[in-house]
């Protein structure tokens, strides 16, 4: 007995050895990530993790737009490659709209239409489309005013850094976009509780506005000028200008880094798949909304195609692809969140789910995306 005592003394003596190094090292941010991810059975962020995180609320539509539930809902079955999809890749939620009216929709592992799930990445769209509201509004001036308007420190950016260039993934900061890495800067992000300071860490290392690099810290420095431009939280401006006029039938949640802090605007919105397919709805009617401009087109047209030549597969907040002869842009999440544009067919597809898999033959696009698109298309061609 003694002996089992001296063992679980010398333990707790490890586990406080190691909490008061990461205290010291500035690494405690760990301590929240083990508990949140690792002591609830994951090695990563997950679909329902805005449970163990505070969060700002968006409140649903005080006007609300119900989808129209097109006259054949649910009546092509998905295709066999479909169905085993989803199981492989665990969708909790499908969703296929078709000249505005629901034509398709399937809900997995207890989810349901008003099920709220984390958005990851996707939010990066939603963000590009507050920057467009704010120069639509004259907060900010264009896609080319200087960061440093708002934060001076990056006076002395490479080639000066612009809203635009966070927006397009063109910054030239430092950030080490890994997701699985312990300590990695967006890991910090993630679980840090001053995410400001997290993301006014990274430095200028290469030009700016000269190529594309996908870097989460873009989106929330792009989010924290926003802020400063317009004066106002970032969920709530967001609430305001698309939220309510979009007319979403449920609440949604921003993940924040403490009560009543700054949203993750680089990803964590939890939200259901038909409240998403509203942003896609209004790209694909050029920023338009039951006959009111709420984004400007010009903005919307500038979005969805490709910035830099030698990197078609980004525009301003939205990914791009083409298939089977089709243009199509997408806002995209960790795990395989998707919302996709296929505007040739009239066409918004939303999945949601636990898993995806990248590309093993080097395309931008994950193997789960091609699978979403050609099964979907080969269901409309069916009928």
């Amino acid at each position: 007995m003694k002996f089992l005592k001296k063992i679980l003394i010398g333990l707790l003596a490890i586990v406080g050895l190691l909490v008061a190094a990461l205290y010291l090292f500035d690494y405690d941010y760990l301590i929240k990530g083990v508990r949140t991810v690792y002591m609830n059975g994951h090695k990563t962020a997950f679909l329902d993790d805005y449970r163990y995180f505070d969060n700002r609320k968006l409140p649903k539509s005080t006007n609300p737009q119900p989808w129209a539930i097109a006259t054949d809902y649910n009546k092509v079955a998905a295709t066999p490659l479909l169905d085993e999809w989803h199981q492989k890749m665990q969708t909790v939620a499908f969703v296929v709209i078709k000249n505005d009216s629901i034509w398709n929709e399937s809900y997995f592992d207890g989810y349901t239409k008003d099920s709220q799930s984390n958005s990851f990445s996707m939010a990066k769209s939603i963000v590009c489309a507050a920057l467009g509201k704010a120069i639509q509004q004259g907060h900010i001036r264009s896609l080319d005013q200087p960061v440093s308007d708002f934060y001076p420190q990056y006076a002395h950016a490479k080639d000066g850094l612009t809203v635009g260039d966070l927006a397009s993934m063109a910054s030239g900061l430092d950030w080490d976009e890994s997701y699985y890495s312990p300590f990695s800067i967006t890991t910090r992000a993630y679980f840090d509780e001053d995410l400001d300071a997290v993301a006014l860490s990274m430095k200028s290392v290469e030009p700016s506005g000269k190529s594309y690099k996908y870097l989460s810290g873009n989106t929330q420095l792009l989010a924290m000028c926003i802020q400063k431009a317009t004066r106002m939280e970032l969920s709530k401006y967001v609430s305001e200008n698309f939220w309510q006029p979009l007319g979403a039938e449920n609440n949604a949640l921003w993940q924040t880094d403490h009560p009543g802090g700054m949203v993750k605007a680089y990803c964590c919105i939890a939200s259901n798949a038909r409240d998403f397919a509203r942003f896609g709805k209004l790209f694909l009617q050029h920023g338009k909304w039951n006959g009111t401009q709420l984004l400007d087109s010009a903005f919307v047209a500038k979005s969805i195609v490709p910035r830099f030549a030698d990197s078609p597969q980004y525009g301003y907040g939205w990914w791009l692809a083409e298939r089977e002869g089709k243009q199509i842009f997408y806002m995209r999440g960790h795990l395989g969140q998707y919302t996709i544009v296929i505007p040739e067919d009239n066409v918004i597809i939303v999945r949601l789910g636990h898993r995806m898999i990248r590309s093993d033959v080097g395309k931008p696009e994950s193997q789960d995306f091609d699978v979403w698109v050609s099964e979907t298309l080969k269901m409309l061609h069916s009928r």
